[in-house]
């Protein structure tokens, strides 16, 4: 007997009906979340010492922004302070708004400094991300006091696809402090004119307190409750190094980074690197009758580095917040890349029912090497050794150089001539043994770079692969480096030169970040697709390398349907 067509039409009625329900209920819980950021002079006292910085609505670190998965932000940023500004929402994917992505002179013109009444509103969605991320100024070194929490939650009913349900939450942001007479632009412009390093910070701190008194001042404090269960959201916010954490006799459970669930890792020490963030379960389980320390140290991976710093808070359990014994946890040695790289390699991608998986087929495949190197003094760099030239950075032997009359997507959507080329190469311009410290340094044609602003041109929704190589020119270090726009799938990471390794991809469980850190003397391999139109640069988070020039940027063309095409600028569109 032949089927009912009307009970099969039934069905599909009903299931289209839920479908809209669905979406429809997804509309509902949906919310717009406004704020306002007045950035401004604030006075301080840290080490001793009162000083002048750059901070947001009076606060250091500044305002903890919260929202939920689909929720719109609009965040209107008034620059009262004397420099220029913007504000970078730290992997937020800017789907369909990449005016509000905030690099200077990539996404946007600065916001004018105080007197000029200047204000602009960020405007963009969270939908599909959910996790720790974070904002930060992206002009200068201005991130080194500007900067907060960006928490983005399930939406409401929906579960966290982990276990135990943490009680409650702790944010942790990881900076660092200079106790400087000038500020921190002109700790920057001063490594400008003598084509040198910028001169290191002093301290660490944890949620802006370095937690060096043994007093107790200066210094965070985290309650907790005998038995339950915390989940820790960590930022590294500090400008220049990568970070060990650990919190004295306890252990965690990673379940996120950059906001991408990964399989429960248990672990007792975190490895963090600048831009990156860790979302981790602590069980409030140990000895009663004690406090315990909370400890960031430097992890450097430079070979010789001696700078080290670490800063503290103090954990407190409600039964013991008098207690005299203090336990103090046992931190790697400040060089310790062996474990450094063990945590970052041993992460993989939580698998979930219609997540995104790794895409199979690659359209393009590059191979990027990036490093120090030596670049010829600029004529306003009047303190720069001539003779010796500039310390600069690169990456495929481009050291990128920022426009000055207009930001490159706003050249790009209006495809105005001059400000950059779409050239950047798929491979370095010389193959060569990039990790043998002895033969590259001594070949000066290989430690010299210059400037340049040339981007990378994709098409719409094409597959990129790129091998990321470090190279010891000028010496190795552990980079990590941040992509905006997108997360992408680490599908191997190792040391020495990828070309002489073949080391097997994971395609199948990969962790998704949007900042990764690069082995010292090292290689990683990312891919991701390019379905988000956009000029999306790609950069170190060591702050001192972008502005040797560190950087390239990919220019992601529109898609053939209007819901894949970038709308025009708002209306406060900064000018230049």
């Amino acid at each position: 007997m032949a089927p009912s067509l009307g009970s099969g039409s039934t069905r599909i009625l009903l299931i289209v009906s839920l479908l809209l329900c669905l979406r429809q209920q997804a509309v509902v819980d949906a919310a717009i979340v406004e704020h306002t950021f007045h950035v401004g002079n604030l006075t301080v006292e840290r080490l001793g010492q009162r000083q002048v910085i750059t901070a947001v609505n009076g606060q250091f670190p500044g305002p903890k922004v919260e929202a939920r998965n689909g929720d719109t932000l609009l965040v209107r940023v008034v620059n009262n302070s004397p420099y220029n500004i913007t504000i970078h929402w730290h992997g937020v994917l800017q789907r369909l708004s990449a005016w509000a992505d905030g690099p200077a002179m990539v996404t946007q013109c600065p916001i004018l400094p105080a007197g000029s009444g200047a204000s602009y509103t960020y405007r963009f969605n969270v939908t599909g991300q959910e996790g720790t991320l974070w904002w930060h100024a992206h002009v200068s070194f201005l991130r080194a006091t500007v900067y907060g929490a960006l928490l983005i939650r399930p939406r409401p009913g929906v579960p966290y696809p982990f276990g135990p349900a943490p009680h409650a939450e702790h944010t942790l942001l990881l900076g660092e402090w200079w106790n400087a007479s000038a500020t921190l632009v002109d700790v920057e412009r001063q490594a400008f004119l003598t084509g040198g390093q910028p001169a290191n910070s002093v301290a660490l701190t944890i949620n802006g307190m370095p937690g060096l008194s043994h007093a107790h001042k200066e210094m965070h404090h985290l309650r907790v409750a005998r038995g339950n269960t915390y989940l820790l959201r960590l930022v590294n916010a500090a400008l220049n190094y990568q970070l060990f954490f650990k919190v004295a006799a306890h252990n965690f459970t990673v379940v996120a980074v950059d906001a991408c669930y990964t399989d429960p890792y248990h672990t007792d020490v975190i490895v963090i690197a600048p831009g990156q963030t860790v979302d981790a379960l602590m069980h409030a389980g140990a000895a009663p009758g004690r406090r315990y320390y909370v400890a960031a140290q430097v992890y450097q991976s430079i070979a010789n580095a001696t700078y080290s710093a670490t800063a503290r808070a103090l954990l407190l359990y409600d039964d013991a917040e008098d207690a005299k014994i203090i336990m103090s946890p046992r931190m790697p040695a400040l060089n310790d890349s062996a474990t450094a790289q063990r945590f970052y390699g041993s992460l993989t991608g939580l698998l979930r029912d219609g997540k995104p998986t790794v895409p199979q087929r690659v359209d393009t495949r590059m191979v990027v090497t990036y490093g120090l190197a030596i670049a010829p003094c600029l004529p306003a760099q009047t303190l720069c050794n001539r003779t010796r030239g500039s310390l600069a950075a690169s990456m495929n032997n481009v050291s990128f150089q920022l426009p000055a009359t207009m930001s490159l997507l706003e050249a790009s959507r209006s495809r105005s001539g001059g400000v950059y080329t779409r050239d950047f190469p798929d491979r370095p311009p010389v193959m060569f043994d990039f990790t043998n410290a002895a033969a590259v340094n001594r070949n000066m044609s290989l430690m010299v770079t210059s400037k340049g602003t040339r981007v990378k041109a994709l098409r719409y929704n094409e597959t990129v692969e790129v091998v990321l190589q470090n190279t010891a020119v000028l010496g190795t270090e552990n980079h990590p480096l941040h992509l905006h726009g997108f997360n992408f799938y680490v599908l191997a990471q190792g040391t020495g030169n990828y070309y002489q390794i073949h080391k097997k991809k994971n395609l199948v469980n990969p962790q998704q970040r949007n900042t990764i850190a690069v082995p010292a003397g090292g290689w990683a391999v990312i891919r991701f697709t390019a379905d988000n139109p956009g000029v999306w640069l790609m950069h170190c988070h060591l702050e001192a390398h972008l502005p040797f020039g560190l950087a390239m940027a990919f220019d992601v063309q529109d898609g053939p349907t209007p819901d894949a095409m970038l709308p025009p600028p708002p209306n406060d569109y900064p000018p230049c």
